[in-house]
């Protein structure tokens, strides 16, 4: 099958079956955000803009990379991209490995620029691709939407379980090493298995400029995948992406671990602003989502436009709630992390209590 191919069949499964993880949550059920009962500001003071990489943002947030590479998939990414622009957000496009096979699908890729001109947009490539196009061909992925960044996802649970998967991951490191010599910011993101501590600070040695979580809680592509499987009757796939379909570290877990001074994107099971909120307080840059704008996107812009707008409505009002006029002081909010998840944090070697005791006058570094 195409890469093309694959791609619009991805995009059909999202929207049409359940494809989030099971048992596993994101992690935002074990955190709570401490009530400020005198907040002591309007609600109307709150300023929600950002800067991420260097481009300036109406809100800490992004539509995650979703789709491209098919003709079908033209509409839907410039319904994301307008809506973006309109709301002064950043997007990323899907995988366009789709358009290096065949060139003329860069359109699908290319009216993401074209309706969203001001906003942060990045590009996106797997890591078992760049070995193939090298950096010569990460600079035309580049210039075909005019990125103001590139990400490399990591996908390597996906891959170990479609048919046309890239199972080698032999020296993917260096590889990105090498892409981080181009001109724009390089992201690293997973895909929904999230990144470890131990991979965080080997990304930050390799020079990326952010990392994206993708932790577990939100979409499965291992639970796609299961769905392709059982489609054509390939029952050793399915029972495989049946068993790892909520493989990985789920998001909030992950945002502590990849804390290693550089910004940190939280995706992965980002459902509302409340869910940006806790992000952020435990110490993500910016969060970005994709499966909550894919019905939407299919039905046009303003329905796109009117998701988006409720999520920052919605962490407007957690920031109310917890006192803070801006990003910078949410990310000193004090926030008590209970559950599976202190659990988690803790054998890890993190300290949950410094997350409960933090105040508007800690120190706390934006990156």
């Amino acid at each position: 099958m195409s890469t093309s191919q694959r791609k619009i069949e991805h995009l059909r499964l999202c929207a049409a079956s359940p494809v989030e993880s099971r048992k596993i949550k994101a992690g935002f059920e074990d955190i709570m955000l401490v009530h400020r009962a005198l907040p002591e500001m309007g609600m109307d003071d709150i300023n929600l803009s950002t800067e991420l990489l260097g481009k300036s943002m109406n809100a800490p947030f992004m539509i995650a990379s979703i789709t491209g590479g098919h003709p079908d998939t033209i509409p839907i990414n410039a319904a994301l991209a307008s809506a973006a622009e309109e709301t002064g957000i950043g997007i990323g496009v899907g995988s366009q490995r789709a358009a290096i096979e065949d060139p003329s699908q860069e359109a699908s890729f290319r009216i993401v620029r074209d309706e969203a001109p001001n906003a942060f947009v990045y590009g996106n490539i797997g890591a078992a691709q760049i070995k193939q196009y090298g950096i010569e061909g990460v600079e035309k992925l580049i210039e075909m939407i005019d990125a103001d960044a590139m990400a490399i996802h990591l996908n390597f649970l996906q891959e170990a379980i479609q048919p046309e998967g890239d199972r080698n991951a032999s020296d993917a490191l260096e590889s990105i090493r090498e892409i981080c010599s181009i001109k724009v910011p390089i992201i690293v993101k997973e895909t929904g298995s999230g990144i470890s501590h131990e991979d965080a600070l080997l990304l930050k040695k390799a020079g990326v400029a952010a990392i994206d979580v993708g932790g577990v809680g939100g979409t499965s592509w291992s639970g796609v995948e299961v769905y392709r499987a059982r489609a054509r009757k390939d029952r050793i796939s399915e029972m495989i992406g049946e068993l790892f379909w909520d493989f990985g570290i789920p998001t909030v877990p992950s945002i502590v671990e990849c804390s290693v001074s550089l910004p940190v994107i939280a995706t992965g099971g980002i459902r509302t602003g409340l869910d940006i909120a806790k992000s952020i307080a435990m110490g993500a840059s910016a969060a970005s989502a994709a499966l909550p704008f894919v019905g939407p996107a299919m039905k046009g812009k303003e329905e796109v436009v009117k998701s988006i707008a409720l999520m920052l409505d919605e962490l407007k009002v957690a920031m109310f709630l917890c006192g803070c006029r801006n990003v910078k002081k949410l990310h000193c909010a004090p926030a008590i992390v209970t559950g599976w998840t202190r659990e988690y944090i803790e054998l890890r070697g993190f300290d949950a209590k410094e997350f409960a005791m933090r105040s508007e006058n800690s120190e706390f570094q934006i990156v």
